[in-house]
């Protein structure tokens, strides 16, 4: 079994008002940040598994976004897997 970095980002999808991201957005520019659009609020979510591959990795986190993490009506989840470094004893 290997340890697995997981990170799964759980964003509104495009066509989603997000009221989160507007006020955001309108507060950076009243903060002098112009030029700044499109700003969107998620979250992020951070974790390890084990798991025997990077596949079963993902699977097992794709499985807990569609039953927990993410709601798929109106969010979309990015799922990024990495190893984690094994460290060896000298």
């Amino acid at each position: 079994m290997s340890r697995w970095d997981v990170l799964v980002e759980v964003s509104p999808r495009a066509e989603i008002a997000d009221p989160a991201g507007a006020t955001t957005e309108r507060a950076l520019g009243a903060l002098g940040f112009l030029g700044v659009s499109g700003v969107r609020v998620g979250k992020a979510i951070r974790m390890e598994i084990a798991a025997a591959d990077v596949a079963q990795a993902r699977s097992m986190a794709e499985q807990m976004c569609g039953r927990l993490l993410a709601n798929p009506v109106i969010e979309v989840a990015r799922i990024e897997v990495h190893a984690v470094p094994q460290h060896h004893d000298p």
